[in-house]
């Protein structure tokens, strides 16, 4: 999960950062609606059949717990110490009577000042349906998005569900100070159907609050055309190999371009709520890519170091990344040089970081056993002089198991281990190799079996991929529920059976370093390849690390 010739360009693009005028952040209208709804006009807002409500919201004393463990958790993060005193909202938005107290009033006054200014809050409603047109536009088929603008801050929920994500930026979080909150309905819209929006608006800043009320700056419905009816640009190629491959994927299959402006993408996973979680290493940071509005957030900053010496690292952020069973995410840290999981309660358990009492060099990729068992590869690419670094302590780059706490040493025998996968039936495990101290001769694809015990044995070279000429990497490897291995290698997406015949490849305007499967279904290819993210549909499709 790296490319040499990416890390001093790296390096460079720190400093450029620092000394130059760098946007920490930048919205974009990137597409504009076929048609706009005015939900704060009357007239208008009767095409889609609206109804405005609303009620107070206050703020009442309560009693709760203060923080404790709960068995067999140690850690003080839950309600079930001493009782204390502090503030509930009513009504919530979970209470049975939430619908009874709202009041119905005109669009057209929705500019009037409610609340009772100060620490105030106030409950808005609407409900809509999407008719048989538009204006002269016809909404079948299309993307609907819900965007209201509260004077503060507001949040959403939508047939009574709001999604919610680490670093998540308005969809019905709080997205900032009278900003906009925009909210997808629906991507396949059909007449008839309903949507009822609760917004809750808030008066502030909260540290320092105004001498104002709460009132609704703007609300509309944005319709887009079908994105299926629309000419999607195909920026990449499959190269059919073997006949085989028209089994796995279709010969005219696009390959979109989905997102960019990164500085190396690494390590992606698909969040079972949805969402593409991925790695830049270069810039220290996780984001999250929604197919639903497409847009990108900061899911995580600071997310492989925190260290004074940071600007000596080409890649100090995390890599590889996996979810488990229970929803939590699993990291591998360059710059800490350790695996850690972030609990949902908020804690991070650091699960690996020594190997006979020596730190790990800088943990790369990693893949879940079905069982939960954890194995990652520990090249030391995420050193700042790699195998020369002084910080080095460990003379070898091993294949590593976490199990029963303890971390396994599996397999020396990769001078440079860095994706890796199992087969569907778990009898084997690949793992890429590509040292960079003899880079034309470790272009290589090893095949381990697994033992019962889930020790690795029998390594073998797979197949050799020597015969490349670029100098980039063997990188990310993913295998489909038919157990055709799909490699990161010099060129692009290598599609290998499991007889290690090549069926096929896969071309983008940047080389993928990782992939990984997305989409409800599995059946969506993710490739993250230098600064963009770029996907295309299968057939088959393969198992999430949290199945």
């Amino acid at each position: 999960m790296f490319f040499l010739r990416f890390l001093l360009p790296s390096l460079i693009l720190l400093v450029m950062y620092k000394k130059g005028h760098g946007q920490e952040s930048r919205q974009l209208v990137v597409t504009r609606p076929a048609a706009v709804v005015d939900l704060t006009a009357s007239k208008e807002a009767a095409i889609l059949q609206t109804k405005w409500f609303t009620q107070a919201a206050h703020i009442n004393a309560a009693s709760f717990k203060a923080p404790g463990p709960l068995s067999p958790d140690t850690n003080y993060i839950y309600p079930s110490g001493a009782v204390i005193k502090t503030n509930q909202l009513s009504p919530k938005f979970t209470d049975a009577d939430f619908n009874t107290g709202f009041s119905p009033i005109d669009p057209a006054t929705l500019a009037q000042r409610r609340g009772n200014g100060l620490l105030s809050l106030v409950w808005y409603k609407v409900d809509i349906t999407i008719p048989q047109n538009v204006g002269k536009f016809n909404p079948a088929g299309s993307k609907v998005v819900f965007e209201i603008v509260v004077d503060d801050y507001s949040e959403i929920w939508v047939n009574g569900k709001q999604s919610l994500h680490f670093g998540q930026v308005g969809a019905g979080a709080i997205s900032g100070y009278n900003n906009r909150n925009r909210v997808v309905l629906t991507n396949n819209a059909k007449a008839g159907d309903t949507f009822s929006i609760a917004i809750l608006g808030i008066n502030g800043p909260l540290g320092q609050i105004p001498d104002n009320y709460i009132w609704v700056r703007n609300a509309v419905v944005d319709f887009y055309a079908n994105e299926d009816k629309q000419t999607t640009t195909n920026v990449g190629k499959l190269y059919k190999i073997d006949e085989k491959l028209s089994s796995e994927i279709a010969e005219n299959t696009i390959i979109e371009k989905v997102a960019d402006g990164f500085s190396f993408t690494e390590g992606p996973v698909w969040h079972p709520d949805g969402f593409l979680l991925f790695s830049d290493p270069n810039m220290n940071a996780i984001y999250s890519y929604s197919p639903q509005d497409h847009n990108v957030n900061v899911y995580m900053s600071h997310s492989g170091y925190k260290g004074t010496d940071i600007n000596e690292y080409g890649q100090p952020g995390s890599n590889g990344l996996v979810i488990d069973k229970q929803g939590r995410l699993i990291v591998n840290e360059h710059g800490n040089r350790r695996v850690v999981r972030h609990e949902k309660k908020g804690p991070v358990t650091i699960l690996s970081q020594f190997y006979d009492q020596k730190k790990l060099n800088s943990p790369n990729d990693l893949v879940l056993k079905k069982d939960g068992t954890i194995y990652f590869t520990d090249p030391p690419y995420g050193l700042p002089q790699f195998f020369s670094d002084n910080r080095k302590e460990l003379d070898c780059s091993g294949v590593y198991m976490i199990k029963d706490g303890k971390t396994i040493l599996l397999s020396t025998d990769l001078g440079g281990p860095n994706g890796l996968a199992f087969s569907p039936d778990e009898k084997y495990l690949y793992v890429s190799n590509w040292d960079i101290r003899d880079i034309h001769h470790t272009k290589t694809l090893w095949r381990y079996e697994v033992a019962e015990d889930g020790t690795l044995k029998n390594g073998k070279i797979f197949f050799d991929f020597n015969f490349t000429e670029d100098e980039e990497a063997l990188d990310g490897v993913k295998i489909d529920r038919d157990g055709n291995i799909f490699v990161s290698a010099p060129g692009g997406i290598w599609i290998l059976d499991s007889n290690a015949t090549l069926l096929g490849k896969i071309t983008t305007p940047e080389r993928p370093a990782n992939i990984a499967w997305g989409d409800e279904d599995g059946k969506t290819l993710y490739m993250t390849a230098h600064k963009s993210i770029y996907k295309m549909r299968v057939k088959t499709g393969g198992r999430f690390s949290w199945q």
